[in-house]
């Protein structure tokens, strides 16, 4: 079917199987007072070369720190006039290692995590000045990903992802480091750097919803830390186990892994938990299935209501997938044999145009007295919620994302980042929400979740952390132009970040920046009261 057909066929579908949803009228109980407008983007050239990911903002210099994965550099960007972000120079750290994972800011200290050209060997943190004057280096574990400082700036922390290597060979331990920052950089050593792991733990003193599956692997090693938040008193924080659908939760004073709860899963056969589950439907089809979704969330962030502390999650979901090992499988596949009894209809449930072309897992749900699968698991939820610290789920935006975005932007509805391909997601992980961020904004926390697929951020109000409201979707991207044209706007979102009112280079504006690795371009938008 031609693009144009389909998106009509989406668009008629979603008018007869999609809600109304309220707009942001006077008189809509979901109106907030937020008005989000683009202002200017930055624009590398590289396209799908993650040339812009993560994003990091220096008040005093007003400098924008950004991942540039394509060099293996931090582009620096002047938003003095966020109209017209310029690069101002690069900052080369490849004597450090190969790549740069990430990139943290705090009161003109910059710290990057710098991964080993062998990615299963020690990484290092390389903390700079604004004016990219290397001020120290220290070793940190495997593969760092994710930092973060503290909020008063005396730590900084870094999650080691310690993934594994291609054949499944070799399998370095995930951690936590923990920089406890000198008074002057001059006297940072190794000796300033403490590792949160978690060798103490075995399989059997895990909640079952954990999962440990990778081949011959201890808990430790198994454990892969992708995203941190850091409570207000700086004392605690939070680490998001991707791939193991956990959070693990480190008292830093002791730097000691207190407590990693399972997050369980999500079931889309109830109502408001539906899914688009096949790209060979020819139509929007948010319904329920009897499929489990493992939240597995990426980024995490974290806020504080009535002196209790919250945490938000975007439930991306990520399958393990290596030369050596991989767990994906798709339902139609006949070594992915479901149980007869639970699934009679097992038959129907494997045609392409229902669950035949879900990619789930082959690691979770099998029987291994029947050799066959009693539960069907997917990967993510395709959602965000809200999580209390001890990790109970107190909300949990259930299908408003592929509802939401059918309404909106049904040409583009669960389509790739790297071209326009209405419902060519929705067998995967659909518009797979990464990135999350929590800001006060007017007195009020609001969650802005990044939508890497579909190419749009998501707004929420907080203001009652057990039934946030949506606010709005916000998208630079232009579905009438095909990437890789830089007409086609913003592709990918990774990072997504807000710079508060007294910290804008726009006086009292706060701004919303995503960094977006497909098109490999940088947008700032201003944020304002209606």
């Amino acid at each position: 079917m031609r693009l144009s057909r389909l998106a009509a066929a989406l668009a008629i579908t979603t008018a007869l199987t999609t809600p109304v949803l309220a707009s942001n009228s006077s008189h809509d109980s979901r109106v907030t007072n937020l008005k989000i407008t683009a202002l200017g983007t930055y624009q590398s050239g590289l396209f799908e070369q993650g040339a812009a990911e993560i994003v990091a903002h220096d008040a005093r210099s007003q400098r924008l720190f950004v991942v540039n994965a394509a060099s293996g550099k931090i582009d620096v960007l002047d938003i003095r006039h966020p109209a017209q972000p310029a690069l101002l120079f690069n900052i080369d750290l490849s004597a450090y290692g190969s790549s740069v994972n990430s990139v943290a800011v705090h009161r003109g200290l910059v710290a990057a995590a710098v991964q080993n050209t062998v990615k299963t060997e020690p990484g290092k943190v390389v903390l700079l000045n604004a004016d990219g004057q290397v001020q120290g280096a220290v070793d940190v574990g495997a593969l760092p990903d994710m930092l973060t400082f503290t909020p008063d700036g005396r730590r900084l922390l870094v999650a080691n992802e310690g993934e594994p290597s291609d054949d499944y060979l070799t399998d370095p331990e995930g951690s936590v480091s923990i920089i406890d920052l000198p008074a002057r950089l001059s006297r940072l050593s190794q000796a300033n750097v403490r590792t949160a792991d978690f060798r103490q733990l075995t399989r059997e003193q895990l909640d079952p919803s954990i999962r440990v599956f990778g081949p011959n692997a201890s808990v430790a090693q198994d454990f892969e830390p992708e995203y941190i938040t850091v409570s207000k008193d700086g004392q605690r924080a939070w680490v998001t186990l991707q791939e193991n659908n956990a959070i693990a939760e480190i008292d830093l004073r002791r730097a000691k892994v207190k407590a990693v709860r399972g997050l369980g899963y999500k079931d889309h056969n109830l109502a408001g938990n539906e899914l688009d589950a096949s790209d060979k439907d020819g139509a929007v089809k948010i319904r329920n299935w009897p499929v489990r979704g493992l939240y597995q969330p990426d980024a995490i962030s974290s806020f504080s209501h009535r002196e209790q502390t919250y945490l938000v999650t975007a439930n991306e979901g990520d399958a393990r997938a290596y030369g050596g090992y991989s767990e994906e499988v798709r339902v139609g596949s006949s070594s992915y044999l479901l149980d007869p009894a639970v699934f009679p209809d097992a038959a129907t449930l494997k045609q392409n145009a229902n669950l035949g072309r879900l990619t789930v897992s082959r690691a979770s749900g099998l029987n291994p007295q029947t050799g066959t699968y009693d539960a069907i698991y997917a990967f993510g939820a395709r959602s965000f919620s809200v999580w209390n610290s001890k990790g109970q789920q107190q909300y949990d935006s259930g299908a408003d994302f592929e509802r939401i975005t059918a309404e909106r932007l049904p040409t583009l509805f669960n389509s790739n980042h790297k071209d326009n391909s209405p419902d060519g997601r929705s067998d995967d992980k659909g518009p797979e929400p990464e990135g999350v961020t929590v800001s006060e904004l007017w007195g009020k926390p609001y969650a802005f979740i990044g939508l890497e697929r579909i190419s749009g951020v998501m707004v929420y109000d907080l203001s009652n952390p057990k039934a946030p409201r949506f606010v709005d979707l916000v998208s630079n991207r232009n579905a009438s132009a095909q990437p890789p044209a830089a007409e086609a706007g913003d592709l990918g979102p990774e990072g997504v970040m807000v710079i508060s009112a007294a910290h804008s280079p726009i006086r009292g504006v706060p701004l919303l920046v995503v960094g977006n690795e497909v098109s490999g371009s940088t947008t700032l938008y201003r944020i304002d009261r209606r």
